[in-house]
């Protein structure tokens, strides 16, 4: 697990939001949740990916891209390919019209998910200096995986909740973004999410850790889409190696069973 190492001792209230004490040396584990997708049987729980791909539309899709992702993958979280059609025709894509001059047109099923920068230096300068990451692989890019992206969304502490020895140990200022689980703990992204953020359409509490809970499991789809199926395939071919086994000793018995 990992574990990000505080000079300074930090203690957290309940929710993590509290004020914070600090202590020498102590250690800030990651918040582990329990995850459905994960293990030999892991599958996603569609209908919280389907809730996280509304607050990534609704709250990340402004800074973050989704590049490896088309619009028709949406329909393998359950969405009907009418919703699909009709959340791919709300953007317009850059194409070559039959005449060959530049054109935009509504987005098709076929299309990537459209970038919010046309290119990675408007990106960065849109951002302070530094383009947002691309979250297609995010989960699986960074240690701690599913339970690091989580506790990161839940990790921000208001300004006004630091003790002035914390503020003096990592130089915070007032307009800086402090995270206890990204490394340096001063981040630029300001707090993506806070209650009531977004509003979710099946009447789901819209807390902070639901919604933060709702877009890991939709960036865990969006990393590894064919993980069930993985999943599906490995279990066949243990079974089918166990009972190959089986057989090979059962032949064996019967081959040798007159030299004994």
């Amino acid at each position: 697990m990992r574990r990000i190492i505080v000079s300074g001792a930090i203690a957290l209230s309940a929710l993590g939001l509290g004020a914070v004490a600090i202590a020498a040396e102590s250690h800030i584990p990651l918040k582990h949740q329990h995850w459905h997708f994960t293990g030999p049987f892991g599958t996603y729980d569609r209908a919280s990916a389907q809730r996280g791909f509304q607050v990534y539309k609704e709250v990340c899709s402004a800074c973050h891209s989704l590049s490896l992702l088309a619009y028709r993958n949406l329909m393998e979280l359950g969405l009907t390919e009418g919703q699909v059609k009709g959340i791919a025709a709300e953007v317009q894509i850059a194409d070559i019209g039959d005449d060959g001059s530049a054109i935009e047109r509504p987005g098709r099923l076929s299309d990537r998910f459209k970038k919010p920068f046309p290119n990675e230096a408007a990106a960065a300068a849109a951002n302070g200096g530094k383009a947002p990451p691309d979250l297609s692989l995010i989960v699986k890019a960074r240690e701690g995986h599913q339970d690091y992206i989580y506790s990161l969304l839940t990790g921000y502490v208001p300004f006004e909740k630091l003790t002035p020895a914390q503020v003096k140990e990592f130089d915070v200022k007032k307009d800086d973004n402090f995270n206890l689980y990204f490394p340096g703990h001063k981040i630029a992204m300001p707090p993506p999410l806070a209650d009531g953020k977004v509003q979710y359409v099946d009447g789901t509490k819209n807390t902070l850790d639901q919604m933060s809970r709702d877009v890991v499991e939709f960036l865990a789809w969006a990393s590894e889409p064919h993980l069930e199926a993985r999943n599906r395939t490995g279990i066949r071919v243990i079974l089918f190696l166990l009972a190959l086994a089986g057989l090979m000793y059962a032949l064996k018995r019967q081959v040798w069973a007159d030299k004994h």
